[in-house]
């Protein structure tokens, strides 16, 4: 259900259903009233025929020409045809004066021609004036001489027998009355041949218009098409790109240039803020580093385990709080901007693992520690950065572990890439904070109090600087009294 609603949900798939299903409907609707007008038409053909044939048998006044009649029907119908004819003669008292040998094979067909006999409109009288206007030739004469008789009116029907349709015809004269019977088999056969030939033509024909409207529908959709690829590009790196409206369908310039308009304030406004970033976070350097020196100068010169000296402490912390905060937004910043610069050196990520697990037992003691750590496994980057990354992953492991907790540490190597996953225990950590734990400045609920340390850049931070090193860092999926970083680098050959 989910599939069927998101491809209906494509405007190109749409237009092509679309426009198959308007050609389907006007294409049907064309071949049936085609199919009918093609089948009125051979049988207006057949009914003109046998009006022909019907008027030939009173000049027929001896018997052995009936013969000759029946056996010239064929030809008639059709040269060489093969078609069934059917032929019945009755003089005025109802007596047969002449049918075809084959007609005895089917009773039924003779019936019909009875039948059709005594449906017929009776003979017109002699003498009965005809509804044709006179003869020019006779322009004083207003009536035709008396041996003259109109034109009887013949009766056409279609039955259905055992062995097919037959379309019959049939005229009372005053001497006698004729019926003939023709099979349809032939005009149904051409009609099934038509009917196949739509019925292999109109898919084909929909196929070709519904691929025709998904090309076109494609070629329409292929400014959109450039600029979802320009939006899904649009990382600090990519804010320059511009979309060309040189090759662009009219309709949709005016939405380019829009949309080039704003990638351009979008690029001013994030050049201005990374700058004012930058700019402020080198400022502040300054006078916190003096502010720094100080209060350590301070701090010596005061006696010891006085109140000044425990107020200059707590300042001095603060001090080193913001000379932190300071560093981490420039990096930020420089991050934002594509401007973080790397020592980029072969690093042998095992050993920095060993010294951070050599840290870890002094900083957490307590904690049970469960490594897998194999030997050689080599990144390429800077290690400096690259040790900030891993002490903020292992420092969030200890400040939001469980009393008693555990750490796990697990690393491995495939061709490409060296994984590396820090677990540790935990409470359970909200939908709402998994989405937003490498946010700037965010903290989850157990992390607003004072009790633990932190401002919220860390994981950003390292976030930025693993994904500058063409690498990826991830939560991974919610366990019970589990969470787990899993950081992944790109290998290196050991140099």
């Amino acid at each position: 259900m989910k599939w069927h609603s998101f491809q209906w949900q494509s405007f190109r798939l749409r237009v092509a259903l679309l426009s198959a299903m308007l050609a389907g409907t006007a294409l049907i609707g064309f071949a049936a009233v085609s199919w009918f007008q093609i089948y009125t038409a051979k049988i207006s053909r057949l009914d003109a025929e046998l009006v022909n044939q019907l008027l030939r048998a009173p000049r027929l006044r001896e018997p052995e020409r009936w013969d000759f009649y029946g056996s010239t029907l064929a030809y008639a119908f059709g040269a060489n045809t093969k078609t069934p004819i059917a032929l019945l003669v009755l003089d005025g008292n109802g007596n047969t004066l002449y049918q075809t040998n084959a007609l005895p094979a089917d009773q039924s067909v003779n019936s019909l021609l009875i039948r059709q006999l005594k449906l017929a409109p009776p003979a017109p009288l002699r003498g009965q004036p005809p509804p044709l206007p006179p003869r020019s030739d006779s322009p004083n004469n207003p009536s035709r001489p008396a041996s003259r008789l109109s034109p009887p009116r013949p009766q056409f029907v279609t039955e259905r027998t055992t062995t097919g349709d037959w379309r019959i015809g049939a005229a009372n004269f005053p001497e006698l009355s004729v019926a003939i019977a023709v099979n349809l088999q032939t005009i149904n056969q051409e009609m099934g041949t038509i009917r196949s030939i739509f019925l292999i033509s109109i898919p084909g024909v929909l196929l070709l218009v519904a691929g025709g409207a998904w090309l076109v529908a494609g070629s329409a959709l292929r400014p959109i098409h450039q600029l979802t690829d320009v939006i899904q590009q649009v990382t600090v790196k990519g804010l320059d790109q511009r979309i060309p409206t040189g090759t662009t369908d009219s309709e949709f310039i005016e939405l380019i240039q829009v949309f080039n308009q704003m990638l351009e304030r979008l690029e001013r406004s994030f050049t201005q803020a990374s700058r004012f970033s930058a700019d402020a976070a080198h400022e502040l350097k300054t006078p916190l580093t003096i502010l720094q020196g100080e209060l350590e100068r301070s701090l010596q010169q005061v006696p010891s385990g006085s109140e000044v000296q425990q107020r200059l402490s707590n300042l001095l912390d603060e001090v080193r709080r913001l000379s932190s905060i300071m560093r981490k937004l420039l990096l930020l910043s420089l991050a934002d901007a594509g401007h973080m610069s790397l020592h980029t050196v072969s690093v042998e990520i095992s050993i920095l693992l060993e010294e951070m697990l050599e840290d870890l037992e002094l900083l957490a003691p307590h904690l049970k520690v469960q490594t897998v750590i194999p030997k050689g496994l080599w990144v390429e980057g800077d290690r400096d950065l690259l040790m900030q990354v891993l002490q903020n992953l292992f420092s969030n492991a200890i400040k939001y572990n469980l009393p008693d907790g555990w750490i796990t540490l697990d690393a491995h190597q495939t061709d490409k890439t060296v994984t590396i996953t820090i677990g540790n225990a935990s409470k359970p950590i909200p939908v709402s904070d998994r989405d937003r734990i490498f946010d700037r400045f965010h903290r989850g609920d157990p992390a607003r109090t004072r009790k633990v340390e932190g401002i919220g850049l860390g994981l950003s931070l390292a976030r930025e600087i693993v994904r500058a090193h063409g690498g990826s860092l991830t939560l991974d999926l919610a366990i019970a009294d589990h969470t787990a970083f899993r950081l992944t680098l790109p290998t290196a050959v050991k140099r």
